[in-house]
């Protein structure tokens, strides 16, 4: 079965950035979709970017459009979320989610497998 663990999340201040790491695991159908989410304290989790195969298309949301890039890397089985000009409204837990299939929206119940999360704090 799929499995996603993330990593790399940390304090950082405005402005800086932050690249974290999703190590997929178990992916044995031709088709796949890896999304980040964050989840702020007393919000909703929301989608941030997705990414189908190793190398299909990509989504990101408006708030994160020109900041963020999603990426892979398929020799080490892992995505990468670059989050560069980072604001204090970025500051979450970031989740890193599978899914069998292309996913072309942030519908939180397209993803079945789920990591543990990472926090990610903006702060002077």
């Amino acid at each position: 079965q799929l499995q996603v663990v993330e990593s790399g999340g940390g304090l950082v201040q405005p402005g800086g950035s932050l690249r974290l790491s999703c190590a997929a695991s178990g992916f044995n159908l031709d088709t796949w979709a890896i999304g980040w989410f964050r989840q702020a304290p007393g919000k909703e989790r929301e989608g941030v970017s997705i990414i189908n195969n190793w190398g299909g298309s990509t989504m990101y949301a408006d708030s994160v459009k020109g900041r963020f890039t999603i990426s892979t890397d398929r020799a080490k089985n892992t995505v990468y979320l670059q989050m560069n000009n980072l604001k204090t409204e970025d500051t979450a837990v970031y989740f890193c989610a599978a899914t069998n299939g292309n996913v072309y929206d942030f519908r939180i119940p397209n993803f079945d497998y789920w990591g543990q999360g990472t926090q990610v704090t903006v702060s002077s």
